[in-house]
């Protein structure tokens, strides 16, 4: 009968239990000690200064927390390179998904190809990429809600004047769609021009400096569009006693100090997000891919206008 020697006993008995090691991981991937699903998932937002993407921050991790999965959110501080790098960080670390919240839609494009090569799946939310692919993508529909802003502010200044245009980070999807739907409403009012546009890159204090310049060329307009709150919150600053009297405002993402700008009166109105429920959604469709399944390819979030009229309802 054949007998094994010591050494071999011992090398089959390492290998036995590493293999059952290897098949308990296989076996708990994704997830946690409750057994309520789990895995690694990072979340790599554009900024935590913007009140928007920090309620996003917030409704990711209740999510994450309610589902079991470990989020490790990330901040580029709307430093494209820095983005970059945390997401290539993210690949090496072994993520199981990456949710990107891009801080240009161009830029992003070579790191979520890379994370494709690596197999990682890449879920966008608020703006996309604009190169490679993501498994699914969770946003505001800011075209349409570009239009409702047009038609909102065409009628507070009565379908006539001049106006300006405060654009946010050239590059990223959220700013490109808002624009185009904005530009696809006014065109409907021939009454309304728009003597000028300019980047304020989503910040308020740029949108505060943007705006000073551009009523000194610009000093009898009707209205400005903003497309954030940020930017507008700095455009109703240079403004000051004008804000909402002479010079109507109408800002996008219905943040905390936006609807109560709206209360106030300084601002006209917003076009608001949910950007807890987009951060929410987000992790839902990660779990999903945890799981095993597949993410929807596009998940839409409500949007709504908000004005003097219905501001209640949001606060």
């Amino acid at each position: 009968m054949f007998s094994l020697s010591t050494t071999a006993r011992k090398a089959l008995a390492i290998t036995s239990i590493a293999a059952l090691s290897l098949g308990a991981a296989a076996c708990n991937r994704g997830e946690s000690s409750d057994g309520e699903g789990g895995g690694s998932v990072t979340l790599a937002l554009s900024t935590q200064t913007n009140p928007f993407f920090v309620e996003l921050r917030d409704g990711a991790q209740a999510k994450a927390d309610e589902l079991g999965i470990e989020l490790d959110v990330q901040d580029a501080s709307d430093d494209a390179a820095t983005q970059a790098d945390q997401l290539r960080n993210a690949e090496t670390s072994g993520a199981d998904v990456v949710i990107v919240n891009p801080t240009d839609s161009d830029a992003v494009g070579s790191a979520v190809e890379s994370l494709n090569n690596a197999e990682i799946p890449v879920i966008a939310v608020d703006r996309s990429s604009n190169a490679g692919d993501v498994a699914s993508f969770v946003a505001s529909d800011n075209v349409a809600g570009g239009k409702q802003a047009a038609q909102a502010l065409a009628e507070s200044i009565g379908e006539e004047g001049d106006i300006l245009v405060l654009q946010g980070i050239a590059g990223s999807s959220a700013s490109r769609d808002r624009g185009q739907g904005f530009e696809e409403g006014i065109a409907e009012y021939p009454d309304i021009n728009v003597v000028a546009k300019q980047t304020a890159n989503f910040d308020r204090t740029e949108g505060l400096n943007v705006t000073t310049n551009l009523l000194q060329a610009n000093p009898n307009i009707k209205a400005i569009f903003a497309e954030n709150d940020e930017m507008a919150l700095g455009a109703i600053e240079a403004l000051g006693a004008r804000a909402g009297e002479e010079i109507k405002v109408f800002g996008f993402d219905g943040t905390e100090d936006g609807l109560a700008a709206v209360e106030e009166g300084t601002l006209e109105g917003t076009i608001a997000q949910q950007p807890d429920e987009l951060g929410a959604r987000a992790v839902e469709q990660a779990a999903t891919l945890l799981e095993g399944g597949t993410a929807e390819a596009e998940v839409p979030v409500e949007v709504v206008t908000v004005t003097g009229e219905n501001v209640a309802e949001f606060k």
